[in-house]
Order: C-alpha cells, then structure tokens, then sequence
C-alpha cells in the first residue's frame, strides 16, 4: 500500500513538472525524468527496508507474555519499559558456542547479518571442524599444495575493477529496479561492497571444495567403473565434488587422451598417502623388512609413456619354499615372491619376482613395468583393499 501512494505521489510530481516547464518532446522528457525520480524513490526504499531486515536479525525479542484470547489463539503482549536485546550484546563465549553449534550453511547466514558478525562467522577455528569432519580424509599434503598454487595465482574479483562504463550500467539498473534482493550485499550507510572473505581462509577452501570449483589430486580405487583392467589398483587423479549427488568425477591423465570418469562414491578416494609423482618411481625403503604374509602395494604401469598406479598384492612364499612357517627361510632370501590373487593361477599377472638388493625398474612392453614398493601396516589400508577385492578370481 505505501509503496503504491509513493508511485502515484512520484508521477503527480512528474505531471506538475511537465505542465510548469517549457515544452520539450514528451518522449525525451519521460527518458530523462523517469529513472532519476524513480532511482531516488527507489535508493530510499532500499536503504528503508534494508534497515528493517538488520534490525529484525540483530534485535531479538525480549521476554513477552503469553495470554489467550476468548477463541483460545495466543497472543504476545511485550512487557513495558523492557529494552530491546542485541545478539551482539552477549558475552564472547556464549556467542563462541552458538557459533560452534551452526552448521556451514548456518554461519554462512549468519555472515550476512553485518560487519561484526560477519568476521566472526568466517574465524577459521569455526571452519576448521567442519573441514575435519567431512574433508580431512581426502585433503592431504597434495592437496594443501595445488590449494596454496591457486592462492598465488588467483586474482580476486571487485567491482571496484569494473571499467566507468560497465559501472555506469550496474548502478542504473540498480536504481531503476526497487528490490533489495536484485542488489548487491551493501553496508548501512555505504556505497562500497561487502568485502569477500578471504581467499586463504578455511571457509575459502571448504565452500570451494564443496561447490566443486576445486579439483584437488586424490587417488581414485578401482578407476573406470571397477574395469576388470583396473581391479586393486589405485590411481592419481584430479577430482572435483557434486554435492547434488555427493560424488566425485575424476579426471586422468594418460599419453594422448584424458579419461574422465563420474559418480564416484567416497569409499573409492584417498589422498595419496606418499609424495611421489605419479611418473616418477618410487624410493623403496622396506624390501629388507618384507616376509611371506605381509600386504604391499607396488607401482606398476603398461609402458614408460604412462603413469604409474599402485597395485595391491601381498608377499608369497619362494618355489623352494613348501610353505612351513616353522621352516620359511624366504625372507632371508635376495627375491622375493609378490601375488595378486584377484588373477587365476596361470596368468601372467598372477606373481612376479623382484630382487630386494638391486630392486629397480622392471619389466617389458608385454607385461608391463614394476616399480617402487611400499609395505603396508595400518589396518585401514589393509581392510580397505580387502573390501575391495572382487568376489571371483578375475579371467
């Protein structure tokens, strides 16, 4: 209703104008007179209801009374003399720990309320138990590097950069246009924009992860779907997350085409759990500790041209050996017997030997290449790759 006096009031002052003036062209004269007056009416509905939105956040009720009515409907009565109650008014702890309780979307929320609360919803001790409880898997070392690489090179985006022109046509249609939700997020009482929160914060890493905008390298398990070709094995990636389907896609690299692969569910990443690059081999320092029983994952790749990945086996007893734990002398031996049972016993995938003094590089074009070692001794790789296994001994 008040907004519809004001329109009408605005184009009676428009018409007395025209009427008092010397005659110009009516189209020039509406042109010229309509987004200004409208702009100003406009702006000050703005800054109106703006200030109503903050003060609804910020000032909470006090205590009412509750009565009823003859139809039983409650009604709220405010005492007299009481004063209104500002969040910001309680003290620092008891704001930490309802801070504390918000989930992500409601501190992003709560940011929006004002400057105050805005720097504190965006402190990284508030951020940094989410980004454990949901990203502290997947997000290791590989990944805090290619994050500080993009903080190097990111150039961040204002309004202060636009051009005279472009800026000319933003505040115009700002003007014209008389909701508070087509524009820009403004401070009370200023023309410049809220400033974004910054690029190496905790909520930085973790809003960017969560709206996929950050590929970070992981390890994906059983690449391609679980392709009978890729089954126990383990391989570098880039992977971005879909929160509308709480999956990954990945993306590979391989000599002369990318392989992109979609909807992979958690329990098929890990981030790399050592440094070594992908194409580079691996410094194994465990061949002398290796014995018949012990779970491994070694390097291995189809020719020099491609990456390695890390292939899940454990270490067998030797041909001399007849498999008596009593009597085993395997592990006092220079090779050592690796198996990947997922193949049948007359496959060529099915053992390999390595020599644990000389170990290096080995292989050829048909079988592949063997590379570095590492043993594995956390229960939670063991049990993961077990898990993975397939039921059925692959052909």
């Amino acid at each position: 209703m008040l907004l519809f006096f004001v329109s009408c009031f605005s184009f009676i002052l428009i018409s007395r104008s025209m009427c008092c003036k010397p005659l110009l062209p009516m189209r020039n004269r509406l042109i010229l007179s309509f987004p200004i007056a409208w702009g100003q009416l406009s702006s000050f509905f703005m800054s109106f209801f703006h200030r109503i939105k903050l003060n609804q956040v910020l000032m909470m009720k006090p205590l009412k009374k509750m009565t009823t009515g003859p139809s039983q409907v409650l009604q709220v009565q405010d005492f007299p003399g009481e004063e209104k109650f500002s969040l910001l008014d309680l003290p620092e702890l008891t704001l930490d720990c309802i801070l504390e309780r918000l989930s992500p979307a409601g501190l992003c929320s709560m940011a929006e309320v004002c400057s105050s609360m805005r720097e504190k919803c965006r402190s990284d001790h508030l951020w940094e138990k989410h980004m454990k409880q949901k990203w502290n898997r997947l997000i290791g070392d590989a990944a805090t590097r290619e994050w500080q690489c993009q903080l190097a090179s990111r150039k961040r985006p204002s309004l202060c950069g636009l051009d005279r022109r472009s800026g000319f046509k933003k505040d115009l249609l700002f003007r014209v246009w008389p909701f508070t939700w087509m524009r820009p997020n403004l401070e009370c009482g200023s023309n410049k924009p809220r400033s974004d929160f910054p690029v190496d914060s905790i909520m930085c890493l973790y809003l960017s992860l969560e709206n996929g905008k950050f590929w970070f390298p992981a390890q994906v398990y059983n690449r391609e779907n679980g392709h009978s070709g890729f089954m126990l094995s383990c391989y570098d990636a880039h992977v971005s997350y879909d929160s509308r389907t709480d999956t990954f896609q990945a993306r590979y690299s391989s000599p002369g085409r990318r392989t992109v692969e979609e909807n992979i569910p958690w329990d098929r990443l890990r981030a790399p759990p050592i440094s070594t690059p992908p194409h580079e081999l691996h410094n194994s320092d465990c061949l002398n500790d290796l014995r018949p029983g012990d779970h491994i994952e070694i390097q291995w790749r189809k020719s020099k041209e491609f990456p390695y990945g890390w292939w899940y086996g454990v270490v067998g007893h030797l041909e001399s050996c007849d498999g008596n734990g009593d009597h085993c002398r395997c592990h006092y031996s220079d090779n050592v017997m690796l198996e990947f049972n997922q193949y049948p016993f007359d496959s060529r995938w099915r053992r390999t030997i390595i020599n644990r003094k000389e170990h290096k590089e080995a292989g050829t074009e048909g079988n592949g290449f063997y590379g570095g070692i590492r043993k594995l001794y956390a229960n939670e790789e063991i049990s993961t790759w077990k898990r993975l296994r397939p039921s059925h001994v692959m052909e």
